[in-house]
């Protein structure tokens, strides 16, 4: 078996009513989907991701220009192989964006190996230790003409009503901002939710510490980003403050990007991104790092209903930390914010029922593609 072509589709959509969170504002949603064909006739299909304010066409010149011409050809069961030869080839200018992009190739390469063995990707990178996972409802961005805490509080009681016991604020809109914010919501919902907070990298480690202490009694799960990735050293002044985990990783990239953070408990949690993190290849090597140094791995999942497939089978495969009879809790990161194609490019194929997910036993990633949803919001930017 050859891989005969790879296609990458950029699906851009603006937003009817744009939202904000602590970098900026996201007025459309975006993503890099990665097609791989090959000569027997299977396609496998990947997801690099594109954070709110990140430029799809990165992504997608990296796969067209430097990864193309070096898989043509090739048989797609050297995934390992390929992604080596992959970093390789933009270790000298690629950093992080080489890194998402081969995310998605290396996801469309396992959905091919998947479909040809008639096997999920969990059950080719070390078995399932779930068949189902609990979500948390990630959303809370912020809109225009909205009064908040009194927003946040609805959005909470929403989430509620349709069955999550648990779900992600989004702060970094000021500290004494994020006080009122978090205690407003966590008194409105009682103590039964679990609430976890996502600063995306807006503070220092002083404001994060007040923010800590200040919010003690909310009883917060964990705090996601509370820092810029690159103040290792500032997480670790904050991270044994409280009893909050202090979480952090979809802006580290590859098992490199990681080892200091695992190898000097840096964190609480590590959150690497399957779409942005390395793939399955590279983010099982991150989770075996994690798990030699019995630190929890929750990933962090944003994107369409391609890369949420595909995060599934890569939970499926992740061992708690240690093992035990009543292990924590390794949750899905299920996103709520508005999205115009994310599960219409899915066929609708993932649903929460009673609180939790199930994780598909189809073949590769466990769902078939819409290519009319592709043709509808396809945009070609290299024009």
């Amino acid at each position: 078996m050859k891989i005969s072509n790879i296609t990458t589709h950029i699906l851009s959509k603006p937003l009817d009513e744009p939202f904000s969170f602590s970098q900026g504002w996201v007025t459309k949603r975006s993503t890099v989907i990665i097609e791989i064909e090959t000569n027997e006739g299977i396609t496998g299909w990947g997801e690099s991701l594109c954070h709110g304010l990140q430029p799809p066409e990165i992504a997608a010149s990296f796969v067209n220009n430097c990864f193309k011409p070096l898989l043509l050809g090739r048989d797609p069961f050297d995934v390992e192989v390929l992604w080596e030869e992959m970093y390789n080839t933009t270790r000298p200018f690629g950093g992080g964006a080489a890194v998402n992009a081969i995310s998605g190739v290396d996801i469309a390469l396992w959905d091919v190996i998947g479909r040809v063995l008639n096997k999920p990707v969990s059950k080719l990178i070390g078995g399932t230790f779930r068949n189902e996972i609990k979500p948390y409802a990630t959303g809370f961005y912020r809109k225009e003409g909205r009064s908040y805490p009194k927003a946040g509080v609805e959005e909470a009681k929403e989430h509620l009503s349709k069955g999550f016991d648990a779900f992600k604020l989004k702060t970094g809109f000021g500290v004494d901002d994020d006080i009122e914010y978090v205690t407003a919501i966590r008194e409105a919902v009682g103590k039964k939710p679990k609430i976890m907070l996502d600063a995306n990298c807006a503070y220092n480690s002083s404001q994060a510490r007040r923010l800590l202490l200040e919010l003690e009694s909310a009883d917060i799960f964990f705090f996601e980003e509370p820092l810029a990735p690159e103040d290792m050293e500032g997480y670790k002044e904050i991270k044994n403050l409280t009893k909050t985990y202090v979480a952090a990783g979809e802006n580290l990239f590859g098992k490199i990007g990681y080892r200091h953070w695992i190898s000097r408990k840096a964190l609480d949690i590590i959150q690497p991104d399957l779409c942005s993190s390395g793939g399955f290849t590279e983010c099982k090597k991150i989770a075996a790092l994690a798990q030699a140094w019995n630190m929890s791995v929750v990933p962090h999942v944003w994107g369409s209903g391609i890369g949420l497939a595909a995060s599934m089978q890569y939970i499926a495969s992740l061992p708690s930390a240690p093992l035990s009879l009543n292990a924590g809790e390794i949750y899905l990161e299920y996103d709520q914010s508005d999205h115009p194609f994310r599960e219409d490019l899915i066929f609708n194929a993932i649903q929460m029922e009673n609180g939790k997910v199930n994780i598909s036993q189809n073949p590769g990633i466990g769902v078939e593609v819409n290519r009319d949803i592709i043709e509808e919001y396809k945009v070609d930017v290299f024009k």
